[in-house]
């Protein structure tokens, strides 16, 4: 068995199920657990992909990036983090690259990104 093999094995006992596909572009909801002293919560954080990186489906992460009000607000995800309760993907936009960090300094009617519609 190869190194490589090996790590494989190892890390599937630690991935979470039911995780989507997750894509550039796409608009996400991310349910994180919080935890304040001996309390727990879960803190949504809603927000558009706007990179992926990663090589194994363990080191998968996601930046989402969120606009409140003049501000934009940037968290990194470990998509197999065991703190991540679920993630619903909202939509889907068209874009052709890993990463769309250009968007940042974007603003009004050139920050717009076309929809994609699912066929039913």
């Amino acid at each position: 068995m190869s190194n490589s093999q090996l790590i494989k094995k190892v890390q599937e006992a630690f991935l979470q199920e039911g995780r989507p596909e997750i894509k550039t572009g796409m608009e996400v909801e991310v349910h994180q657990v919080i935890k304040e002293g001996n309390k727990e919560r879960i803190q949504k954080f809603k927000g558009l992909v706007i990179k992926t990186a990663g090589k194994s489906a363990l080191e998968k992460t996601i930046t989402v990036r969120r606009k409140i009000g003049a501000f934009g607000v940037e968290k990194v995800f470990a998509i197999h983090s065991p703190t991540i309760k679920q993630i619903d993907v909202l939509r889907q936009f068209k874009v052709r690259r890993k990463s769309i960090k250009f968007i940042r300094e974007l603003t009004g009617k050139a920050a717009r990104l076309k929809e994609v519609r699912k066929q039913k």
